[in-house]
Parts: structure tokens; sequence; C-alpha cells
């Protein structure tokens, strides 16, 4: 079979030149005459560095931060390469394999620029995405169920959105967001009434989930909208406590009135800087 041709990035020589140099770099710190940390850590080790660099990642990208972001790819590219340089000294697989197999991966997974299959909007994309990742493409096995796609250490907000988007994808969803919200006050009695610590957690994750799809459905990430609720409160809370900090007081000390209004007037001159 012909290879399918694909059109030629500008840069790509320049890149490639650049990251064959950043695996050299690898290469050599892990080597005899290398760092000394860089020998010693080992994959279990790296796990960490991945999770944070991909975090860092996600901030940038929420921060709307280029500069930041251009630097955070850069570190988390180097966790990659670092992996990768470590499977190639067990002789298990090389960086060029991982290339190799993730492009090959991609081509077959778009039939719709490749082949012959059609797709004229996003949505028969995916579906024709979706297709072909059950079928199994190049090296890898069909899949044997939607899920198996799904890290199952994923942040539980984020595992628990695209559990219900695949599942979604293959009908397995509410017609509308108005039964999902039925859904969810159905929950929340289920909650009310739990006779139990054990039954009421059972309840609240059924209403975690149940949000998520309603978040799902309203064409909203929850991880993403979490993490944007999350940076907003810290903010808002930073400077309630600067506040405090320039009356000479502690929050501790503060009467929930004040705190409130407080909270309220700094709610308020935050929203106008924005």
């Amino acid at each position: 079979m012909a290879k399918p041709k694909l059109k030629k990035n500008p840069h790509s020589k320049a890149m490639g030149r650049k990251f064959e140099r950043l695996t050299d770099l690898m290469y050599t710190l892990r080597s005899r005459d290398g760092c000394p940390w860089d020998r010693a850590q080992s994959v279990k080790d790296l796990k960490q560095y991945v999770l944070e660099e991909s975090y860092e990642v996600l901030e940038a990208m929420d921060e709307e931060n280029l500069e930041s972001l251009s630097e955070e790819l850069g570190d988390l590219m180097f966790q990659i390469v670092f992996l990768g340089q470590m499977m190639q000294e067990r002789k298990l697989f090389t960086i060029l394999e991982v290339l190799e197999q993730v492009t090959d991966k991609m081509i077959g997974r778009h039939p719709h620029v490749f082949g012959g299959v059609r797709a004229e909007s996003p949505e028969q994309a995916l579906e024709s995405w979706e297709a072909m990742k059950s079928r199994g493409v190049g090296r890898m096995p069909a899949k044997k169920s939607v899920l198996e796609g799904v890290p199952k250490n994923l942040p539980a907000l984020l595992q628990a959105y695209l559990i219900s988007s695949k599942v979604a994808r293959v009908g397995f969803d509410w017609e509308t967001v108005d039964q999902v919200w039925e859904k969810f006050e159905e929950e929340m009695k289920e909650f009310h009434t739990a006779p139990s610590r054990k039954r009421k957690e059972e309840e609240i994750g059924d209403l975690f989930f149940t949000l998520v799809n309603i978040a799902r459905k309203s064409k909203i990430n929850p991880e993403d909208a979490l993490r944007m609720t999350n940076a907003k409160f810290r903010r808002r809370f930073e400077q309630l406590e600067r506040k405090v900090q320039s009356q000479n007081r502690k929050i501790k000390d503060l009467k929930m009135e004040e705190m409130d209004t407080m909270w309220e007037e700094v709610k308020v001159r935050m929203k106008r800087r924005s």
C-alpha cells in the first residue's frame, strides 16, 4: 500500500534537527559521563514530573499565556524524550518507533483525510475516528470496550466527562439536557434520604456524575470549568487575606458577617478589573 502524501510543513527540517539535538541531549544526560540525578531516575520517578508538567501546560492554556505555554510544552516534551530514552536503554522501544507508531495510527484514524471516507463536519469526523478506533489500526488491536481509551488514573471529574462522552457517541445518552436535570433532582432526593454515610458517599458521586453530563450536554468541559473556578477563588481569597493583613488582623478572628462583607467587596473590585 502506497504511503499517504502528507503536506510539507515548511519548518520540518529545522524541527527535525532541533528534536534530534534534544534526543542527543537526553542520551548524554543518561550516559556514564552524564548527570548523576538523571541517571538515577526510574520510570516510576518520572510519573510525578509528567503529571506536573501536564498540569503546568493546562495552566498556561487557561491563562492564555503563550510565552509560558511555549516553555511548558518544552518541559513536557523533555519528559517524553526522557521516558523514550529509558525504554531505549531497556531495548524495549525507541522514540523513533513512538513517532512511527503515532503517525501511522493517526493516518489510519483519519480515513476522511487519507482515504475514501467523507466527513463534512466535526461530528462526522469524530464518528469516523471512533469507528476506526473500534476496529483497530496498525499495531493497535481493536478495542473490546468503548471505555478502554479512558485512563483510570485521570482526575475523577475529567474521567467522568470522558466516560459519559464516549458512551454518548454510541447512543447511551439522554435526548435533552432537561432530562439530565430531572435525573439530577432525583439523585439529590436520594442523597438527602440516604440512611448511612456510605450511601451518601455513593449518592454524592451520582450527583457529580450527573452534573458532569449536564456540563457535557451544554458543551462545557467540567474539568476546565472547575479549574477556572478554583483559580478564581484562589485569587479572590488571596485578595481577602491581603485586605485583612493590611488591617493587622487575622481571618480566623473575623465574624462571619464581616467576612462576607469583605468577600463581596473583593469580588466587586476584581470584577471591575477584569
